[in-house]
């Protein structure tokens, strides 16, 4: 039965989501201007003129290139932890039960929900009780609290669209927990563990205040900007940067948005 009501969006509906986009985006345009502005100290509207020099003088600063590596170093190893760790979870928590379950499954997702200078002050605290020296590892332990959260999201909500049939009938077929894993869990979470690991990355790559509590005198990219910011030098080689990090973050969470939007197709679901 057709409906009777319009499918096209009022004007007013569509002023208020163009305003909405404008809102969220606009200040995106503007550090992308500001990359190619010729002015080096300030921010002018409109800029004097116009400029890519700014990406070569970029290119030739060994400081951020030791900021972008460590970020990446970072970013790739806390991925790397939360992947691991939030299966596991995931797992314990979708496809068992056991006592405490709920609250188990809200102590993961805390460290998300928190503040993050809230997790950074009580990581801070508890490496000086342990008279843990600051270093890349330090960095990692804190992007970790939060990345694992991420990767449990997307696992744990796949592990229940996923029928308990299909495991069932492949022990039954006489495969062994390897085996299993391998050719029925793994297919059916691949996509949200992919989803999960490139929306971890994106998240610890383009984190300060954890960050700031955990890094001690090294500077990962989004640091090197902050410092940057508060004792201007070169400007624009500032945007330059921006600009890599808005497109290092934005395309892994493009792909994890078209990697998990057909979530309903999953094997045995509804069964």
């Amino acid at each position: 039965m057709r409906s009777d009501r319009p499918n096209a969006a009022g004007w007013p509906l569509k002023f208020a989501a163009a305003g909405g986009l404008a809102f969220l985006h606009l200040p995106i345009l503007l550090i992308f201007v500001y990359a190619f502005t010729t002015e080096e100290k300030s921010f002018q509207w409109p800029p004097p003129g116009f400029t890519t020099k700014w990406f070569a003088v970029a290119w030739n600063r060994p400081d951020i290139w030791e900021a972008l590596w460590l970020s990446v170093k970072v970013a790739t190893i806390a991925t790397l932890i939360a992947l691991v760790l939030g299966t596991l979870a995931s797992a314990a928590v979708a496809r068992t039960k056991f006592f405490g379950r709920e609250a188990i499954s809200l102590l993961v997702i805390l460290p998300i929900a928190l503040p993050g200078i809230i997790t950074g002050i009580a990581l801070r605290s508890a490496f000086s009780l342990g008279e843990i020296p600051f270093s890349m590892w330090t960095i990692i332990l804190g992007h970790g609290t939060f990345c694992v959260v991420v990767v449990y999201n997307n696992a744990v909500a796949r592990f229940r669209r996923t029928s308990g049939s299909l495991i069932e009938a492949s022990m039954d077929l006489g495969a062994d927990g390897f085996q299993t894993f391998r050719y029925i869990i793994l297919p059916n979470i691949a996509t949200a563990l992919l989803a999960g690991g490139m929306l971890a990355f994106a998240l610890s790559f383009d984190e300060v205040i954890v960050t700031t509590f955990t890094g001690g005198q090294q500077s990962t990219l989004p640091i090197w900007m902050l410092e940057e910011l508060i004792r201007p030098r070169q400007r624009p080689v500032t945007n330059v940067v921006a600009l890599v990090v808005v497109i290092v973050t934005f395309l892994p969470i493009l792909a994890a948005f078209y990697l998990t939007r057909d979530t309903d197709q999953v094997s045995g679901s509804g069964k």
